[in-house]
């Protein structure tokens, strides 16, 4: 891996790239410091102390949401919008032909997205700066409450704007990329804030041993998932062209585990936070019955939270791979240019195969990534750890790692340098 990251800062073209990804990530984490103006911080810490969700929020969100800086509602307005977006897809055949009309189509999508990304940022930020934080307030005037409200709309803009150009200009998916540096951005000052508390005797270190454990059998269980892959054979016929004869050769077809990654759990944890904001804005039973029962501090809310995040995530699974593999295409593909898998009549049987091992192996995608999303959630349930570091913040860690250094290899492979991935 070193190697490749050697060759790949040699490359003109790439070090530009990484070296534009490490201006935005820090520009990031810059922003992730300033303070929105005319709020009591204290205030804000203890409520994300005392709630669960808000807790694993403020980790995503690298610790802006608790200091309540210009990024605290992160970048989860904008995955929200997408996950609209693609469901509206599969409504609406005006909006389906859309994503399906070429670069055109696609531009006219993401300018909806962007849209709806600053509408849902205004909305969650009125709940927020009206609802949950308003004793934070200083003043409670109407022209400190749009201060407040702007300047977080504006923080998620520019963030969405920034994972963009990270996409286009730098390294890997400037959204997750965001995400991913805002998760391991906690990691040092809650390593550090556990070894203090094992030695002043306030932490067991038997705990922090077995959480290291786990932390480390679910990087290793999310690699082996993440790489895991079924390959299906295909043969193609020979064929005579002129005096030449072209195919016969043998290849084969690669299904992942699990092929839509991260984005699951990054999905599912936007829809979970969704009951959260509606109770900004209404205060009273509504937000006692959402805090009681669908809240991972709650009880029982804390069961239910875990059962519908795990059945969000395997939706979500199935959904995303459904738009990213088409076996009709590959099948029909494969017709078209002489091949075929032995054993399986070309056309609509090959389709139908093909569709039969991408939904087994999607079923045992989706059930990993929904118990290793369960994890944190059960370890603060259970356990009295300082700070919120489990499952889902490693799987989402690890699977962001994997991805960024696939797309590096992939632009050493197209330079002719050998790469650390087999």
């Amino acid at each position: 891996m070193l190697s490749t990251l050697r060759n790949a800062w040699k490359i003109p073209d790439l070090r530009k790239r990484i070296l534009f990804t490490f201006i935005m990530i820090i520009i990031f984490r810059i922003g992730a410091s300033i303070p929105v103006p005319g709020i009591d911080i204290a205030y804000v810490r203890q409520v994300v102390e005392n709630a669960g969700l808000l807790s694993f929020y403020d980790l995503v969100a690298g610790g802006a949401f608790s200091n309540f800086t210009i990024f605290a509602l992160g970048i989860t307005p904008y995955i929200t919008s997408s996950i609209i977006m693609q469901l509206f897809t599969i409504a609406f055949p005006s909006i389906e032909e859309m994503a399906k009309s070429g670069e055109e189509g696609r531009k006219k999508m993401a300018q909806i997205t962007r849209y709806g990304t600053v509408i849902l940022a205004l909305l969650q930020a009125t709940g927020i700066s009206v609802g949950l934080f308003r004793r934070a307030l200083i003043n409670t005037d109407v022209f400190s409450i749009i201060v407040v409200v702007v300047t977080l709309t504006a923080g998620t803009a520019f963030l969405m704007w920034l994972g963009e150009q990270v996409t286009e200009k730098g390294i890997g998916n400037g959204i997750s990329l965001i995400i991913f540096i805002g998760i391991i951005s906690r990691a040092p000052g809650a390593l550090f804030n556990s070894i203090k508390l094992v030695k002043s005797g306030e932490l067991s270190p038997v705990k922090l041993i077995v959480f290291g454990l786990l932390a480390l059998a679910i990087i290793v269980s999310v690699i082996a998932i993440q790489q895991g892959q079924r390959k299906i054979s295909v043969q193609y016929a020979k064929r005579v062209v002129g005096r030449k004869m072209y195919g016969g050769q043998s290849t084969h077809i690669p299904i992942k585990v699990n092929q839509a990654g991260v984005i699951p759990v990054i999905f599912a944890i936007s829809v979970l936070y969704f009951p959260q904001t509606l109770g900004f804005f209404f205060k009273g039973n509504f937000q006692e019955l959402v805090s009681k029962w669908f809240s991972p501090a709650g009880n029982p809310g804390v069961w239910i939270y875990i059962a519908t995040e795990a059945l969000l995530i395997i939706f979500f699974t199935y959904f995303y791979t459904a738009i990213m593999f088409n076996p009709v295409d590959v099948a029909n593909n494969m017709k078209n240019h002489g091949g075929f898998i032995p054993g399986i009549r070309p056309g609509k049987p090959t389709a139908d195969y093909l569709e039969k091992v991408s939904s087994r192996l999607t079923l045992a995608g989706a059930i990993f990534l929904a118990l290793i999303a369960a994890l944190p959630t059960l370890i603060i349930q259970f356990g009295d750890l300082p700070f919120r570091f489990g499952g889902t913040s490693l799987l989402i860690v690890v699977g962001v790692a994997l991805e960024t250094m696939k797309q590096v290899e992939q632009q050493m492979l197209m330079r002719h340098y050998q790469g650390f991935l087999k």
